[in-house]
């Protein structure tokens, strides 16, 4: 658990990371009009974030609460991503995880077993909440990569 908190706690500092160096242009550039720009995913990975949040400290609050998805596309869609200010959003990012660290670092055996039942996947532990989170920021960060090579692609076509 100790090694999940830890690399929890390096999220944000991974996500800079990704982005660290890129001009504008690369950091709006999409792969495809379907795809997401990195702009696009800092959006998505905060807006996620708000969320997974509020959802992982009912868990550890309330007994087995009722947990929501929320639809990401939707949400990238109909709430002005590319006008968004990453930078605020990248710092929003940085507060709910440092929020988060008081209360992980004193986490209880009880507690990390506690249970949310997402009405649409079912239950699960806290551990598995915090650790999808882990997963969550890799994958995008995985993600992010490939929109670089994409890009770094389409100007050698140029």
């Amino acid at each position: 658990m100790r090694s999940l908190i830890e690399e929890y706690g390096r999220g944000h500092a991974m996500l800079r990371e990704a982005i660290e160096g890129l001009t504008e242009e690369e950091l709006r550039f999409k792969p495809s009009p379907e795809q997401w720009s990195i702009h696009q995913i800092i959006i998505h990975v905060t807006d996620s974030e708000i969320s997974s949040t509020h959802r992982i400290r009912r868990v550890l609050a309330e007994d087995e609460p009722v947990l929501v998805s929320f639809d990401q596309n939707a949400f990238a869609n109909h709430l002005s991503y590319d006008l968004s200010d990453r930078e605020h959003y990248l710092l929003l990012f940085q507060m709910l995880r440092s929020s988060m660290q008081p209360i992980l670092e004193h986490l209880t055996e009880e507690q990390i077993k506690r249970v949310g039942v997402y009405e649409d996947a079912g239950r699960f532990t806290f551990e598995q909440l915090l650790e999808y989170r882990v997963q969550h920021i890799q994958g995008h960060i995985e993600q992010i990569g490939r929109v670089r090579e994409a890009y770094r692609q389409s100007e050698r076509l140029t």
